[in-house]
């Protein structure tokens, strides 16, 4: 997996590959190491705080004439704290589990719940998925060619329609099916007087009545590639409860990887899956360890 995740975080690596080779080859101190490490941080979007707390740490667990190989090492261990700060493991079991998709519209949302059911049928399970954004045609469009694409049913509503309702009607339909995974694609946006966290505690609240300790995971899906303007939407979010953790969409086509780190330091969540590329096979398990090797190798 190393390879494949190096070959695909390419853009974010090289930003930090030409600081390291640059410095490598330098004579220069503690000091000036550390000030232009930190400039590579903050471009690669790893964010103003989280830059300052790693660079901060650095000082603490370093020596003033450290060569930079020593400070390299110890920049990764600091990256793989924090991203290792939560829990990543993936609570489903082996019957009838729920997960929710969370997100603005356009954040690949729909995507990486199609990349998910794809591993799920892929290893044998029966799925099914549910376009519960029903104010926009084009998602449940979008979900109906992904079903067709990867041969997994697709439940959805009339346009307009209460998207508890069709949850509710799609969680009678995996009873009846006896499916393994439900996966529900929400809106990101509600075009109406209504308000969009009252409405996903809505889905929520049947979910959780229909199944017994369902929703099993609710995953808000962030686009990697708008870098810090990620956190800005993932703040409001926040507003509704219960969100288990991150998938990072869109990982692989951004010099702004280092919104990986900023997103579990600020967030408090764990990243969970990472999308990187446009295929249902472009989705992996994210492991801090892995990260970070294909990031500073």
């Amino acid at each position: 997996m190393i390879g494949n995740l190096k070959d695909k975080l390419f853009k974010t690596s090289v930003t930090f590959k030409e600081k390291f080779e640059e410095l490598f080859r330098s004579d220069k101190d503690r000091e000036e190491i550390l000030e232009e490490l930190s400039e590579s941080m903050i471009l690669a979007d790893m964010g103003v705080n989280t830059t300052e707390k790693i660079i901060s740490s650095i000082k603490e667990k370093s020596q003033k004439n450290d060569t930079f190989l020593n400070i390299k090492s110890i920049l990764k261990e600091e990256i793989i704290e924090i991203l290792s700060q939560f829990p990543s493991d993936f609570s489903v079991g082996q019957s009838r589990s729920i997960v929710m998709f969370v997100g603005i519209n356009g954040g690949g949302k729909t995507t990486s719940l199609a990349k998910m059911a794809y591993q799920f049928k892929k290893g044998g399970k029966q799925v099914l998925m549910v376009a519960a954004d029903t104010f926009r045609a084009a998602a449940q469009e979008q979900l109906a060619l992904w079903g067709k694409r990867l041969n997994i049913p697709v439940i959805n509503g009339p346009y307009g329609a209460d998207p508890a309702s069709v949850i509710y009607d799609a969680i009678q339909s995996f009873k009846a099916r006896q499916s393994q995974f439900l996966l529900i694609d929400t809106a990101g946006r509600i075009h109406t007087n209504a308000n969009l966290m009252k409405e996903l505690d809505k889905i929520r609240r049947v979910v959780s009545r229909e199944i017994e300790g369902a929703p099993h995971e609710i995953l808000l899906v962030l686009d990697a590639s708008i870098g810090q303007n990620a956190l800005i939407q993932a703040r409001e979010f926040l507003k509704f409860s219960g969100i288990t953790g991150v998938f990072l969409s869109k990982l692989d086509g951004t010099a702004k990887g280092g919104c990986v780190i900023s997103v579990v330091e600020e967030l408090k969540l764990p990243i969970k899956f990472i999308g990187v590329g446009e295929g249902e096979e472009d989705m992996l398990s994210f492991s801090p360890q892995e990260f970070v090797n294909a990031l500073l190798s």
